[in-house]
């Protein structure tokens, strides 16, 4: 009998998606040192097209130079020219040459930008992101006027992805990055009509959804991407995000990504503690499976009727088919095991019943010193160098068209390390700066 993830799924505006495995959102780091498209990005998405998901998500394409999730960002923060416009189309051509969609991930990082790219980034409210290293700068709050030419910003970047041969975009709203922070009352704290209750909280991302839809019509696939919660006492919770999800599909949106966490609180990337914050209504059996956020997406299914996308954790075959099964998602995102198994999807959908784990074997700290990460600071340092690992496997695929999967963390962080000051330091020569 076909896999229910070989099913295609056609969505409110439309649009058919082939089938329901995506490559989810993951950061690349392989634009120029002006944001532009590379052959390298377009290598690496050949692989992942002919990897079989039905729809490929790009990494951050940032809608302001001035704030970056990481160097290497791709940007679209003005009118680009042709050869922009043509590096950008030949990206979208590479990602879609086996039949499957490519949707644009626009996003602006706010207070998340690294202190190296912006020492002082703008944010909803001049909370600082609480953690130790320095990595982050004091934020400044955003100014009426600077919103809304935000707001606009978002707009003309979905404009023009439509227009190079996207079949899609993708409004980042999770994880802590700028719109992430209007939802969260701990990082919004403004008093105007941004802030404060959650309807004025959630304002921006709504008005971004609709000027978004405005240009793009209505039969361009408009995603969000937005947290079941945030995991920090006094955040936004899994009742707001609800609230917001009613909120999206009254706009119009076509797919909601169900995904938690931030920098502050990384659980997009490791879920312990996760049942401190779950609702009550959210079944405890989250904890004990891979797809770490299928019991709130359940939840949510109770309450809307737009498609919902689950990313996080899946690697059977089982889970993932039981996920859509059972109504609570519609379309499975896979990330890391893409990485370094770009085949995947494929191999899935031609039956395969467990995609490879790498998690385990990808610590900085020896089986001996692992109590150290008992510290918080280092649990953060452990996590994000397995978190490069994946960084230089995504650079050799663009790089070679093929994987790295014999290099270790510790030539990973280095490499990674290396490859961003370089950036950095080439974009702000070539930019004057």
């Amino acid at each position: 009998m076909p896999s229910l993830l070989a099913e295609p799924l056609t969505l409110p505006c439309g649009a058919i998606l082939p089938n329901r495995l995506s490559k989810a959102a993951m950061t690349e780091g392989l634009a120029d040192v002006y944001g532009h498209a590379t052959g390298d990005l377009d290598r690496l998405y050949l692989a992942w097209s002919d990897g079989g998901a039905g729809m490929l998500l790009s990494g951050n394409i940032q809608i302001d130079g001035d704030h970056l999730e990481r160097p290497g960002n791709v940007i679209i923060d003005r009118e680009p020219d042709d050869d922009t416009k043509r590096a950008l189309s030949h990206w979208a051509s590479a990602a879609t040459r086996n039949g499957n969609h490519f949707w644009a991930q626009l996003s602006h990082a706010g207070r998340q930008t690294q202190k190296l790219v912006n020492p002082h980034p703008k944010a909803p409210s001049a909370v600082k992101v609480g953690l130790p290293g320095g990595q982050f700068g004091q934020p400044v709050a955003l100014t009426e006027e600077e919103i809304l030419n935000l707001i606009g910003r978002f707009g003309t970047a979905a404009r023009i992805c439509k227009e190079v041969g996207f079949t899609g975009v993708q409004i980042h709203a999770a994880h802590g990055y700028l719109l992430s922070q209007f939802l969260s009352p701990r990082s919004n704290q403004r008093n105007d009509r941004w802030g404060g209750s959650l309807e004025n909280r959630a304002r921006m991302l709504l008005f971004i959804v609709n000027t978004v839809r405005t240009v793009v019509g209505p039969n361009f696939p408009i995603s969000v991407k937005l947290n079941s919660a945030d995991f920090q006492r006094g955040g936004f919770d899994f009742e707001d995000s609800l609230q917001v999800a009613k909120w999206l599909e009254q706009a119009g949106v076509d797919l909601l990504e169900i995904s938690g966490g931030s920098y502050e609180q990384p659980k997009m990337m490791d879920m312990e503690g996760m049942e401190e914050a779950a609702p009550q209504n959210v079944a405890a059996s989250t904890l004990a499976r891979e797809a770490y956020f299928v019991d709130f997406a359940k939840a949510m299914r109770a309450e809307i009727k737009m498609p919902l996308m689950v990313t996080g954790g899946f690697r059977s075959r089982l889970a993932m088919e039981q996920a859509v099964r059972q109504g609570a998602a519609d379309v499975i995102g896979l990330g890391r095991p893409l990485c370094y198994f770009p085949e995947g999807p494929k191999r899935l959908l031609g039956g395969m019943e467990m995609l490879p784990r790498k998690e385990n074997e990808l610590k900085l700290f020896p089986p001996s010193l692992q109590f150290l990460t008992r510290i918080k600071a280092l649990k953060a340092i452990d996590g994000f160098a397995c978190q490069f690992w994946y960084y230089s496997q995504i650079y050799a695929l663009g790089r070679t068209g093929r994987p790295a999967p014999d290099r270790t963390v510790f030539q990973a962080m280095r490499e990674v390390e290396a490859t961003q000051k370089r950036w950095m330091k080439e974009r702000r020569a070539a930019l004057g700066k």
